[in-house]
């Protein structure tokens, strides 16, 4: 061989040698870690209306969803719908208006040791009690029968036991909108329930009683006396019917002992955090101006029918804000503002964005590190119309939040359907629950979960 060419081959080889070791310890030519935008994968169709999605503490991977026409189906671990429902209460039921209506089933939660007892709990509008004073007009009649009741699961573990209902909760209701409706557990394992302020618009008329602020008429949700509406509730299960936590906020007064915090219109959808301080975060959906997100504390006063988010509301006009209002109740509380305060579309002053907030969940998934601890929640309507919309927003110590819109991939503008409600599974990714039409009807009602795309 030419000794020029192996001099040449070794200086050849010299120089690989020296370029790869300088391609070891030059980190500039690492390619940086690929970013991946959260979009949509469709778990399950041909629903109504699906307004909760959950999985059990169970291990078995299932995820259970709650149609608004009061069946629950069971998603397997394989993906697949199981073809008969694992509850249908349809029978216990008010009969629901398919062009709108507020009352179903709205709630499921799964006690904390389901995986033992094989409890769950179900909130749900059954029809008016007879006979029961409503106050207000003469003659007037309540409209539906606010429900807690929990279950039992049956031999099969597919299939619940209609007959172990034990009704928890009644509270007589007077319209059929504002029932609110979430159920969920707590770390300190007692059970916490929204109840909306009764309905029809402003929180006046039959069935609302007066409250401490006699400038607005009428405020269930400023009253903790004759009623449970317009607050989230917190009691223990495990009692007869139920027992009172110790540390509720009005025990040893003459208020009603299962509030845990009040001042709410229509607290539809809140959330525990699963991670952290396990923060209560409640979406509560405003009249004509103002949506808000709340941070929830025990004992707090969100303001309503006082306030609309931060501004003073006024029952007079309710398109027009008061120009002064108290601060606190007459009690001394603050009325808390909210974290989070949207415009809503039909605020004459313009720049309204949406149409009844639904509030949402922290993500605490691995599939999307980018949206790790952001509360995503999300707006039914951006316009009245089949145009439902996401957002994230980071959950900072003090003062408001920032948010925006969630950009998920393959919808520019809007989801181009109605946005009903979120869930979120026992490892922290969450989940879209959807319909085209606002009214419980049809069959395109859709469950999806946000994925890494």
């Amino acid at each position: 061989m030419n000794p020029l060419v192996r001099i040449s081959g070794s200086l050849i080889i010299s120089a690989i040698l020296l370029l790869n070791a300088g391609c070891k310890k030059d980190s500039s030519n690492t390619p940086p870690p690929v970013t991946k935008t959260p979009g949509l994968q469709l778990v399950t169709d041909s629903l109504v209306s699906p307004v909760v999605v959950a999985e059990p503490p169970d291990g078995t991977k299932r995820l259970f969803v709650a149609d608004e026409t009061g069946k629950i189906w069971i998603i397997g671990a394989d993906g697949k719908k199981i073809t008969t429902p694992f509850i249908d209460i349809t029978s216990k039921m008010v009969t629901l208006s398919p062009s709108y209506d507020e009352r179903g089933l709205l709630g499921l939660a799964f006690h904390p040791d389901f995986k033992s007892n094989g409890k769950f709990y179900l909130f749900y509008t059954a029809p008016p009690r007879a006979g029961t004073p409503v106050p207000g007009a003469v003659g007037a009649t309540w409209n539906n029968l606010t429900r807690v009741s929990e279950f039992k699961v049956s031999a099969d573990a597919n299939v619940a036991d209609i007959s172990s209902e034990r009704v928890l909760i009644e509270d007589d209701h007077p319209y059929l909108n504002h029932n609110a409706g979430t159920l969920a557990f707590g770390a300190d394992g007692f059970l916490y329930i929204s109840i909306g302020d009764g309905g029809n618009s402003d929180d006046v008329g039959n069935g609302h009683v007066p409250d401490w602020y006699a400038v607005n008429a009428g405020g269930n949700g400023q009253d903790n006396y004759a009623n449970l509406m317009g607050n989230i509730l917190r009691i223990d299960v495990n009692g007869s019917p139920y027992n009172i936590p110790a540390d509720n906020p009005f025990v040893g007064t003459s208020a009603k002992k299962e509030i845990y915090a009040f001042g709410f219109r229509n607290p539809f959808r809140f959330s525990f955090d699963m991670a952290g301080s396990h923060a209560l975060i409640a979406g509560d959906e405003g009249q004509s101006l103002y949506e808000e997100i709340d941070l929830v504390t025990k004992g707090g006063n969100y303001g309503w029918n006082v306030k609309e988010g931060t501004h003073c509301f006024d029952t007079d006009s309710d398109l027009i804000e008061r120009p002064s209002c108290p601060v606190t109740d007459s009690a001394g509380n603050p009325l808390i503002d909210p974290v989070i305060e949207i415009v809503n579309s039909a605020n004459p002053k313009g720049g309204g964005i949406g149409i009844a907030i639904i509030g949402g969940f922290v993500y605490r998934g691995a599939a999307l590190p980018s949206l790790q601890g952001k509360y995503i929640f999300g707006m039914l309507s951006s316009d009245g119309k089949a145009t439902g919309k996401v957002y994230s927003a980071d959950m900072t110590t003090s003062g408001s939040w920032p948010w925006s819109q969630l950009a998920l991939n393959g919808f520019t503008t809007d989801l181009g359907t109605y946005l009903k409600s979120f869930g979120q599974d026992q490892s922290g990714e969450l989940y879209l629950l959807t319909s085209d039409q606002i009214g419980p009807q049809g069959n395109t009602g859709k469950v999806y979960k946000i994925v890494a795309q």
